[in-house]
């Protein structure tokens, strides 16, 4: 069996929870690494008043033991600060018909879940839909990808990410170990400080107009020998499994590995990356194809870079529709974010994270983290082997 996880929990429930199956035993794990993914995704200028409430307090229900996972299901739980004031609204059991009704939802957000989600189950109150639809639910999402990142660091890949824009204002991209640690610590995820004042200005300037923004960052996986993947069947392709991870979080419009769009206008001569001989081992001068060909990780440095759309919760709401009065509205404005580009950044490296381990498990397997470890690494001999020039 290879890994899989689900959550569950609302916005303004109790909390949010992960049950995480199919970890090898022996991963070493803490809480301090589970608690510093959780505060990086609520990091950001442009951020709203929930981010700086919210504390994350998670609990582990299992699966961990003595700082190491045990191979059954780690199970997590995120509790959610404000619940108290949401109890009448979100009761499951008894509802408090005038609490429900103040908080109702009946003008869906264009560009949010509500109007497509309230037709497909039947709600005309649409808090039954952007409860479980808000970004909310990518924090226990990123606490799966924690483990998985562990996981693969065992195994001597790492994943990181960086923010390359944020409402058209662009910033220099990581060309170095240095400048991906840099990102990971800064509150807006660029590689260089530099940056942050013309996109905290760009920022503030939306805040001011009651607007919203997106961008994009980009992803890295370091340190996949080639192979990892495959090309045999459609949804075994590691491009393929990458692309839909990161386009399942919220405001994801477009995913690109390498050259990705831009390769479209150019000759193949220009895409293609060279196989070359050096020092008597072949190599790649370049790594337009992103660390990935015919669907398999070809030993480069993966890089998936997305584009999140502006968050379509704002305080100058669009022309919307009521369906309970039936008649025109603006649509609902809610509590919510200006820009959410760095956090969408962390959760982005939570789901690669997630994807890669997935892969590494079903090729190589492993009950247990060490029979896990030799065969990647017996694996990753005989791929090196390959490379020798003769």
């Amino acid at each position: 069996m290879g890994l899989r996880f689900l959550t569950s929990g609302e916005s303004h429930g109790r909390g949010l929870l992960a049950v995480v199956e199919g970890l090898p035993a022996g991963i070493p794990v803490s809480r301090e690494h589970l608690e510093r993914a959780l505060a990086r995704r609520r990091r950001g200028f442009g951020r709203g008043g929930r981010a700086a409430v919210e504390r994350d307090e998670l609990e582990v229900w299992g699966g961990l033991r003595d700082g190491r996972t045990t191979g059954a299901p780690v199970g997590i739980s995120i509790a959610n600060a404000e619940r108290e004031l949401w109890d009448e609204a979100m009761n499951p059991w008894a509802v408090n018909a005038e609490a429900a009704r103040l908080r109702a939802v009946t003008s869906p957000r264009p560009g949010h879940a509500d109007l497509p989600g309230g037709v497909k189950f039947g709600h005309l109150d649409m808090r039954a839909v952007l409860e479980r639809a808000s970004a909310r639910s990518t924090a226990p999402r990123t606490a799966a990808g924690a483990l998985a990142a562990l996981m693969l660091e065992e195994l001597g890949i790492s994943v990181r990410g960086a923010v390359e824009s944020i409402g058209g204002v662009t910033a220099r991209a990581p060309e170095c170990f240095e400048d991906w640690a840099r990102a990971s610590l800064s509150p807006l995820g660029v590689a260089f400080a530099q940056d942050e004042e013309a996109l905290r200005e760009r920022i503030a300037r939306a805040d001011e107009e009651g607007d919203s923004l997106g961008g994009t960052f980009v992803i890295s996986i370091a340190g996949a020998p080639p192979g990892i993947g495959s090309f045999t069947e459609w949804d075994r392709r590691l491009d393929g499994l990458l692309g839909q991870a990161i386009l399942s979080i919220p405001g994801i419009k477009g995913v690109e590995f390498g050259a990705g769009f831009a390769a479209a206008g150019l000759p193949g001569s220009q895409v293609h990356d060279p196989i070359v001989v050096d020092g008597g081992r072949w190599t790649r001068p370049t790594n337009r194809a992103g660390g990935l060909e015919g669907g398999m990780s070809n030993g480069g440095e993966i890089l998936v870079r997305a584009a999140m759309k502006p968050i379509p919760t704002m305080r100058r709401g669009l022309p919307s529709y009521d369906v309970a009065s039936r008649s025109p509205s603006e649509g609902h404005a809610e509590r919510g974010d200006v820009c959410a580009v760095p956090s969408a950044c962390v959760v982005g490296e939570a789901m690669a994270a997630w994807t890669m381990a997935c892969a590494v498990i079903e090729q190589f397997g492993g009950d247990r983290m060490d029979d896990l470890a030799q065969r990647f690494m017996l694996y990753r001999r005989r791929a090196e082997g390959w490379n020798l020039h003769a």
